[in-house]
């Protein structure tokens, strides 16, 4: 009864409150089933509008902003915390320091008034924070090096590196790609967008097309893996799920499968899996016969794993 309470209510602050179910995931990271790249994606699914980590805007954590054109009339803003290299206690000094002294207006200032390390200084810029202070994502990271080197009772200008030269901006694959490296959320758009075509080509189905699909087709499907599972009483069989752009498949693996293909099920990111449909009652799976890896290069991000 507890457990059913809990499901319940849990599923009716998916339903009316999307973007707050959300963000009190983020927060509550890391735990359950699911990634924050997956958690970010299926919100995304339902409309909500996830921004990307804000130098003035952001807390440690996720919180929501207005937005009249995300479900429920606000989205979610990315904390500080969850960028590699930072933290749950440097994003606090970072905050607290700008409520403070006022917003920060440049890297350099950032620097002067928060002691950081190069490798932080490098991972925020990817993240995009400096953005709305001017500077693209290249030019931030040109001028990362120079504001690490910036101290408080240094004499001010004299530090170089700060300005970039002209240059090219990233194309979105390369801001996608430069997100899930520093947040491991894409909150624009999901990297197996970037594989549709090429996925159209293979002849594989979109995940909210598989419903449409009559049960025992021979079909492929292509996504990232999110997770893998074993359980004890599956008698050695191994469920997957691949996530599409436009929702979740589930794949099941036998342990003859499993042991022929164990390498490319361990390691690769991404993956075509041709097998038979079974459809029914709402809900689709698919028997693996056949896996190829999908080439994500800089996107790869790991599964959630059984151990």
């Amino acid at each position: 009864m507890s457990f059913a309470l809990l499901v319940y209510a849990s599923a009716w602050f998916k339903r009316y409150y999307p973007a707050a179910f959300c963000a009190g995931l983020l927060r509550a990271q890391p735990m359950g089933f699911y990634s924050p790249q997956s958690l970010v994606a299926d919100a995304r699914r339902h409309g909500v509008t996830t921004r990307e980590p804000d130098l003035n805007l952001s807390l440690p954590h996720a919180t929501l902003e207005p937005d009249p054109d995300s479900e429920g009339g606000v989205a979610i803003r990315l904390g500080l915390a969850g960028i590699r290299s930072v933290g749950q206690d440097l994003a606090e000094r970072i905050v607290a320091e700008r409520d403070a002294a006022g917003p920060y207006t440049s890297i350099g200032q950032l620097t002067e008034r928060v002691q950081l390390d190069r490798p932080v200084v490098e991972a925020l810029a990817t993240a995009g924070v400096f953005t709305r202070l001017g500077p693209d994502r290249r030019a931030a990271l040109w001028a990362a090096g120079a504001a690490a080197a910036t101290r408080a009772e240094h004499i001010p200008g004299l530090a170089m590196g700060h300005d970039a030269p002209a240059l090219p901006g990233m194309t979105t694959f390369e801001l996608a790609s430069a997100d899930l490296w520093a947040t491991g959320i894409t909150a624009g758009r999901h990297p197996i967008e970037f594989l549709r075509t090429h996925l159209n080509q293979l002849g594989a189905i979109p995940a909210d097309h598989l419903l449409d699909i009559p049960d025992g087709t021979r079909i492929k499907v292509g996504g990232a893996v999110t997770h893998k599972q074993r359980p004890a009483t599956a008698g050695g069989i191994t469920f997957l799920n691949l996530e599409d752009e436009t929702g979740m498949a589930n794949v099941i693996v036998s342990v003859g499968m499993w042991r022929r293909d164990r390498q490319i099920w361990l390691s690769s990111p991404a993956l075509l899996v041709r097998g038979i449909a079974q459809v029914g009652q709402g809900t689709v799976s698919l028997v693996a016969d056949q896996v190829t890896p999908l080439d994500l290069k800089s996107l790869a991000a790991s599964s959630r794993d059984f151990r």
